[in-house]
């Protein structure tokens, strides 16, 4: 019997965000300000699992002779014979970790490998079924993520546990805020510890006071980070810390984390970018299905080493072969004099069938504000549009979907998909109208679709109704882009797609935009990771302040000539080597 459309969703979120989601984005004033996230696709961090982690199944590890030596040669944590499932899917299987004083360790492994689910354990926000934590040689059993801070454990988890109607020094200090005289919380040292932090750790450019709704999704994920910080732990977690920050950022967390090592704190870092785990880690820990593979010195194994302990097979990273486009190939998108604010100025371009675009620049020069320009999240518009020869209007999501536009946004948690919901209805958010008849949807219909493009997308889902939030991040991804597919959309907005996912589910997302392209539609791709424009894109239109300065195409697309180009460097001068590498650094 047909049921309304929504079905279950319908208590989780109210049926005008359910309308909402399936366009990703809610419009604002202008490109000056951020778009916010939907309100309701947010995560609330009261609502973690809080149990104590089970000790029964394993002896007490402070008695066991490696554990001895292990606290003797300055381990500080050490987990052994770790195990948890959910429903039949086995997250983590007997896997063994342990971390050094004054060491940063990378855990590494594909999505799904079971990294961010050993470190929930660490941090008390779920319980294992099976194994041993020990802390500094103690036995320990962490009843919440609050009593592993009192511990000296600090997370900063991949999903960003922040309120964002509250001010950056209430989301950095909730729950140790300072009191007054009568036991009420003092606004003025709030702000003033959370200053002190801020001089402390070199940072200017957030205020205090600022709301967290207001901040860039790179700024968000600072202030998750000083606010583990300011917990001033023994033990600092990051799942994917550094996934929104910019090259400097990271420089400038780098910097800061190399100061927290030399006095004795551990860390523990998740990220997918090699480069970064080359230039950063002192050891690192490969997980593969949920197992302990191999522990190994970072300058110890190759790059193809690692991905093959990853994955348990060699994979040579490479991109597809471009779609080949012809001369007069028609126009599938033109933009003339397109403009939005201040943000966004005079920009003009033609998007061919079967062409991937992509935008380059220094981060924060436009391009983001092009893409959620495109696809009507701003107002006051201006310029013309045209989609395949005919005017066109994008001055809301609405329009932009109904003119074949998609967008697979830079959040996929809180700008892509609505976690507390199942993985069914996040793909049929978008076509909810062609699974059904007179507002009701068709079940039989709805599972059959989903189950089409779980199966196309590679999803790994145990069940089409587990929430979004139980997949791993590259899955997630899977879900975005989706929803998409079966709309009728020929021009394609990719945010920085693979942010935060692992090799082998970056070689796929490569696969599917090629894919895209060779079916006739146009892509366009805004990417922080400059192989990627060069591996992808048939030109790339390099970005400074809100203009198109430079476009290349053929055998310009180069990291060399990108970086020229975004920094007003003169190409094949003899000095401009040396201005591009003083540029960098």
């Amino acid at each position: 019997m047909p049921v309304p459309a929504g079905g279950a969703g319908r208590a989780a979120c109210p049926p005008i965000a359910r309308r909402l989601a399936s366009l990703g984005k809610f419009r604002l004033p202008g490109p000056e300000a951020r778009v916010s996230s939907p309100r309701w696709a947010g995560h609330s961090p009261a609502r973690a699992n809080w149990r104590r982690v089970s000790l029964s199944s394993h002896p007490d590890p402070s008695s066991h002779p490696d554990a001895r030596a292990s606290a003797a040669a300055g381990t500080l944590l050490e987990a052994r014979g770790i195990s948890k499932s959910f429903g039949g899917v086995h997250a983590l299987e007997n896997a063994d970790f342990s971390c050094r004083t004054g060491e940063i360790h990378a855990l590494l492994g594909a999505n799904g490998a079971g990294k961010s689910t050993l470190v929930k354990v660490l941090s008390g926000v779920q319980r294992a079924d099976a194994g041993t934590i020990a802390l500094a040689g103690e036995t320990v059993s962490f009843s919440g993520p609050a009593d592993a801070a009192r511990h000296g454990v600090a997370t900063v988890f991949q999903e960003l546990s922040l309120f964002p109607h509250l001010t950056v020094a209430e989301n950095i200090l909730i729950g140790h805020q300072p009191t007054g005289f009568l036991g009420q919380i003092s606004q003025r040292r709030m702000r003033a510890e959370v200053r002190e932090l801020f001089e402390s750790l070199g940072v200017d450019h957030i205020a205090p006071g600022a709301h967290v709704a207001d901040l860039s999704l790179a700024d968000r994920q600072l202030v998750e980070i000083f606010k583990a910080l300011s917990k001033k732990p023994k033990l600092l977690i990051l799942d994917e810390g550094t996934s929104a920050l910019g090259r400097k950022e990271v420089q400038r967390l780098f910097d800061l984390l190399r100061k927290l090592k030399a006095g004795g704190t551990a860390v523990i870092f998740i990220s997918h970018r090699m480069s970064e785990i080359r230039e950063f880690v002192d050891r690192m820990t490969i997980f593969r299905n949920g197992r302990h593979v191999a522990t190994v010195r970072a300058a110890e194994a190759s790059d193809g080493e690692i991905v093959e302990m990853m994955l348990g097979q060699k994979v040579e990273r490479s991109f597809p072969a471009k779609t080949r486009i012809e001369t007069d190939a028609p126009s599938l998108l033109e933009l003339a004099g397109f403009s939005a604010g201040s943000g966004l100025q005079d920009i003009s371009f033609a998007l061919r069938r079967g062409e991937v675009l992509g935008l380059a620049g220094l981060e924060g020069q436009g391009q983001g504000t092009l893409l959620l320009a495109l696809f009507g999240a701003y107002r006051g518009i201006r310029g013309e549009v045209t989609i395949s020869g005919r005017p066109a209007k994008v001055a809301t999501p609405w329009q932009a979907k109904a003119s074949g536009i998609a967008l697979i946004p830079e959040d996929r948690k809180t700008e892509g998909l609505v976690l507390p919901m199942s993985v069914r209805e996040n793909i049929t958010f978008s076509v909810l109208s062609s699974l059904g008849r007179f507002g009701f949807v068709n079940p039989t219909k709805e599972r059959a679709f989903v189950a089409r493009m779980m199966e196309r997308l590679a999803v790994k889902a145990a069940s089409m109704e587990l929430p979004a939030r139980s997949l791993s991040g590259g899955n997630q991804q899977k879900l975005v882009l989706a929803k998409w597919l079966e709309t009728g959309a020929d021009i394609f907005l990719f945010y920085d797609p693979t942010r935060g996912i692992d090799v082998g589910t970056k070689q796929a997302f490569y696969e599917l935009i090629v894919g895209l392209t060779r079916e006739g539609k146009g892509v366009i791709l805004y990417s922080t990771e400059t192989s990627e424009l060069i591996g992808l894109c048939h030109r790339v239109a390099v970005m400074d302040d809100g203009r198109i300065v430079e476009t290349l195409q053929g055998d310009d697309i180069t990291e060399q000539d990108i970086l020229a180009a975004a920094l007003g460097v003169g190409r094949g001068r003899a000095d401009a080597g040396s201005e591009l590498a003083e540029a960098a650094q």
